[in-house]
């Protein structure tokens, strides 16, 4: 496991309405270390901010304050342009709803990154090929998201996260809404990405049975971070 950090967040606090009546602070001083090639799950009820958090590590979002070093950079204040070619270029997300542009084939959901990061044709065309032998779906690439199934939808979501080749893969209940069998499929999927790509996946769960196939478990709870744990 490589141990240079690649996510940083120092003291960080995320509120809501700010300066009316009804401001809530959702986040209250969060730190949180990442380092590359680590496979992270963070575990939390509904409302422990585990949402909030996945926004602002995905840097859909930014903290109210506190500080976020993402490889060497501090991302806290940069403008909604430069988070755009952070998400494009250096995270890769994975949704438990998948995601996936209906009209567009599994193929060409897969080109759609590369295409908004400025890669030509050929390039575009040759790397959604493997991506999609990867994760096991080249006989289904001509296919529309409503011709597969959940399990077939969440692969390709995987092939398209990888598309800008990603620094991080931000997972948010990936297998959520996946029967156990399918489920355990897309969770060999990111064992792999882990292990033979060195990819840092962050796997956001309710599921402690999958929580506990990561190296570390961070929990939250009300807005802090209550537990750390290597497993």
């Amino acid at each position: 496991m490589g141990s240079a950090t690649i996510i940083d967040m120092k003291k960080i606090v995320k509120s809501f309405y700010i300066g009316t009546p009804n401001e809530l602070e959702i986040l209250h001083g969060i730190n949180f270390v990442i380092r590359e090639g680590e496979f992270v799950s963070i575990v939390g009820q509904s409302g422990s901010g585990k949402s909030t958090l996945m926004n602002l590590i995905g840097a859909l979002d930014k903290p109210t304050s506190g500080t976020y070093v993402f490889e060497d950079e501090d991302i806290s204040d940069l403008s909604d342009n430069d988070l755009s070619d952070i998400r494009n270029q250096k995270i890769g997300f994975v949704f438990q709803t998948f995601n996936l542009i209906p009209r567009c084939n599994a193929m060409r959901n897969i080109e759609l990154p590369m295409l908004y990061n400025g890669m030509s044709a050929s390039k575009r065309v040759k790397r959604a090929r493997e991506l999609l032998d990867m994760v096991g779906m080249s006989d289904r690439m001509k296919h529309l998201p409503n011709e597969l199934s959940g399990g077939q939808k969440q692969r390709v979501a995987i092939a398209r996260a990888m598309a800008n080749n990603p620094s991080v893969i931000l997972a948010d209940e990936p297998t959520g809404a996946l029967d156990s069998t399918t489920g355990r499929l897309v969770m060999d999927i990111f064992h792999e990405l882990n292990q033979k790509e060195g990819k840092t996946i962050i796997l956001v769960t309710h599921n402690e049975r999958l929580a506990n196939e990561t190296h570390r478990i961070i929990t939250l709870s009300d807005g802090y971070v209550v537990d750390e744990r290597i497993t």
